[in-house]
């Protein structure tokens, strides 16, 4: 599979789990991706079982498979144990320890964080560097080094380089506005192409996350899921497809105005940003200011209450059934979760609306970094 295939429109905007044939014009990448998918969510298949499993035909089976062992993504595991008679059928698997795959995660506030995954979205070494307050070019040098590190650290070929960054990033990685990091236009996934000489998709970090919650952390097949860090953003799967948007800033729901009572001035220049409620860093800052525990609780519902007010009419139009909060764990052990249910209860149709369930992510601090693998597998091999 080239490289090429490992942009952010690969993995957003269509569906993330390919179910079904195709037209036959279009049908050997699909069904390719459709084999791989099923092994790599249901485990050791015969030919056979694959052929029942993906409605394809035994000789298109036994082609594909092929193609993918010579590729090095599919491996024979030996014999079924069958006490039929005739000979036993030979099962298969992805390829699960010949690759790794580069996760980056450049939401936090303080620092950048990566770590090299293995094909299961699971952790094998982790690396971390202080921001230090760095933006502009010198944020960027700070992410490419700490990619080239952990490119040293992989023991097998690395697939690809996934990367969750904070703001609007277009389908070529590159990242038009993130006022935080002081990147606009950056083309970040080009640079740590050059840098790594590997294929490297960039996506925004809330849709990265929204895609781990999905492969790795059994969201339904409509999710929202807020992302609470740097800044604050969201990320939307509706009907099994990664919603993406017009201009590529589906869920930049950090620079909406939230009410109409003013409120602290914003990194973007307008008063009252969700951000300037929500934002880790502005959180922590009003939480230690704050004189009490009372007065401690109120800051966190009071940032509930506003993202409340933020997720009404998206669950109004939308109609969704979950929605998934990422973010430290000190601000969602608090009042907040249940301030943004009772705000946007109190804003949307109870008949219709008072199924949402709100809940935190289970994957903790590493969602970006395993989203960030789900992006380069579906980008490079079809699957999530």
């Amino acid at each position: 599979m080239s490289t090429s295939d490992a942009t952010g429109a690969t993995a957003l905007g269509r569906a993330l789990r390919p179910r079904t044939k195709l037209l036959p014009e279009h049908a050997r990448g699909h069904n390719r991706s459709l084999v791989l998918q099923t092994l790599f969510r249901e485990g050791a298949r015969s030919r056979a079982d694959l052929a029942r499993d993906t409605g394809l035909t035994r000789v298109t089976v036994s082609d594909l498979v092929a193609e993918l062992i010579a590729d090095g993504y599919v491996v024979e595991l030996g014999q079924r144990e069958d006490p039929r008679p005739g000979k036993p059928a030979t099962l298969l698997d992805i390829a699960r320890d010949a690759h790794q795959i580069i996760g980056v995660d450049l939401s936090q506030h303080d620092s950048f964080r990566g770590a090299v995954l293995s094909l299961d979205g699971e952790v094998v070494h982790r690396r971390e560097v202080p921001l230090d307050g760095a933006t502009g070019d010198d944020a960027l040098a700070k992410a490419t080094a700490l990619t080239r590190e952990l490119v040293g650290l992989a023991a097998v070929p690395v697939l690809g380089i996934g990367v969750g960054s904070p703001g609007i990033v277009d389908p070529a990685g590159r990242v038009q506005s993130a006022p935080n990091l002081g990147w606009a236009g950056v083309d970040l996934q080009g640079a740590l192409a050059a840098a790594t000489d590997l294929p490297v998709v960039v996506a925004n970090d809330a849709n990265v996350a929204a895609l781990a919650e999905h492969s790795f952390g059994g969201a339904s097949s409509d999710v929202m899921l807020v992302k609470i860090g740097h800044g604050v953003g969201a990320g939307l799967v509706i009907g099994g497809i990664a919603l993406h948007g017009s201009r590529w800033a589906a869920g930049e729901i950090g620079h909406v105005v939230v009410g109409t009572d003013g409120g602290p001035e914003c990194v973007c220049g307008k008063r009252g940003c969700l951000e300037t409620w929500l934002a880790a860093p502005r959180l922590d800052a009003a939480l230690d200011a704050a004189a009490d525990d009372a007065a401690r609780s109120e800051v966190l519902a009071q940032a509930g209450r506003r993202l409340g007010i933020a997720l009404a009419p998206v669950v109004g139009a939308l109609d969704l059934a979950e929605i998934v909060l990422s973010a430290p764990a000190h601000l969602l052990d608090g009042p907040l979760p249940a301030a943004t249910l009772e705000t946007l209860r109190s804003r949307t149709m109870a008949e219709f609306h008072d199924h949402v369930a709100l809940r935190g992510s289970g994957l903790g601090e590493d969602i970006v970094l395993r989203g960030s693998a789900a992006l380069v597998l579906a980008g490079r091999l079809g699957v999530s």
